[in-house]
């Protein structure tokens, strides 16, 4: 993704400056990585919980506190080098504190955020299915909403915040995660999810460009050997650290790469060297936000939350 955002993204939006001379457009299929990984990862809050509240609290600990750092230091960074190309107006700012300035059509502070719009509709669903519908009989479940994203394909002017909030242009990657982590889990077997696999394949293949369903089916099977045991590559050490400060490493990225290159630019210096100087700067401040913030904040907001959970009992006792 960094790649993507420092060359192809970089060059889209500053034509005028010096960038180095290639083009990585396959980096916004990392993004459906992510969402792959999510539909896995949400089980690991889902399953610990024993209200709403507990998956509010959780979500709220795990994204915020890291989002509201970045997007600071990303604003303060861009004023001080006037940046105005990049800069939003005071609304959208506050909008921006909320996390929900997606969900009412309205920028944001750093162009990759639109990531987390998604996100938070993604868990909107799935605490719903949680509390309504329970998730031991998930399957069918995801039957009836990849129906409604057949239904959004035969639908063109279905409204946009249905198409948002419902997750529907993403969701068979979301549906590859989960089914994924059921055979993890030991609660299915990938012979009771290939039907449900298939159709999440289909469901791309029928509404999306040739190598998007490729990508679909490289994810899958990557899953697979992931839960196989046969990626052995990701147990090397560089890769495990990256995954832990991955969060804030892609918050702080893309408009802080762009200001360090442009500067660099403006100077005379190669494109090369602002290419890397980005990728230093933002893998520095990304790793400063896990460690000072995301991490300590997180777990304090939990630590507090679980204090005030196990007090609750004893309100309600009489005297």
């Amino acid at each position: 993704m960094l790649i993507f955002h420092y060359s192809t993204r970089f060059h889209e939006l500053f034509p005028q400056a010096s960038h180095v001379p290639f083009s990585f457009p396959g980096g916004n299929y990392r993004v459906l990585l992510f969402f792959t990984i999510s539909g896995f990862a949400i089980f690991f809050t889902l399953d610990r919980i024993g209200s709403v509240a507990d998956f509010v609290v959780n979500r709220f600990a795990r994204l915020y506190p890291a989002y509201l750092v970045a997007m600071l230091v990303t604003l303060s960074i861009e004023y001080l080098a006037h940046a105005t190309q990049l800069l939003i107006g005071p609304g959208a700012i506050l909008a921006n504190f909320t996390m929900l300035q997606g969900f009412a059509f309205l920028p944001e502070v750093d162009g990759a955020y639109w990531t987390l719009t998604v996100e938070i509709a993604f868990y909107a669903c799935m605490i719903g299915l949680w509390k309504f519908a329970g998730l031991k009989h998930l399957e069918p479940l995801l039957l009836l909403w990849l129906g409604v994203r057949w239904l959004y394909a035969l639908w063109p002017d279905m409204p946009e915040r249905i198409i948002m909030l419902l997750v529907l242009r993403y969701l068979p990657f979301f549906v590859i995660g989960m089914l994924s982590y059921r055979v993890w889990a030991g609660r299915r077997s990938w012979r009771q999810q290939a039907p449900y696999a298939a159709l999440a394949l289909a469901s791309v293949a029928t509404m999306e460009t040739w190598d998007v369903t490729i990508v679909a089916c490289i994810l899958l099977a990557s899953f697979a050997a992931l839960i196989a045991g046969r990626l052995h590559i990701l147990r090397i050490r560089p890769l495990i650290w990256l995954g832990g400060i991955s969060y804030s490493f892609y918050l702080i990225h893309q408009h802080v790469g762009f200001v360090v290159m442009l500067e660099l630019a403006k100077a005379g210096y190669s494109p090369w060297i602002g290419f890397f100087a980005a990728f230093a700067v933002a893998l520095t401040l990304g790793t400063l936000i896990n460690r000072v913030v995301e991490r300590p904040a997180g777990e304090a907001i939990l630590a507090w939350w679980k204090r005030r959970r196990a007090l609750q009992p004893a309100a309600v006792q009489p005297a």
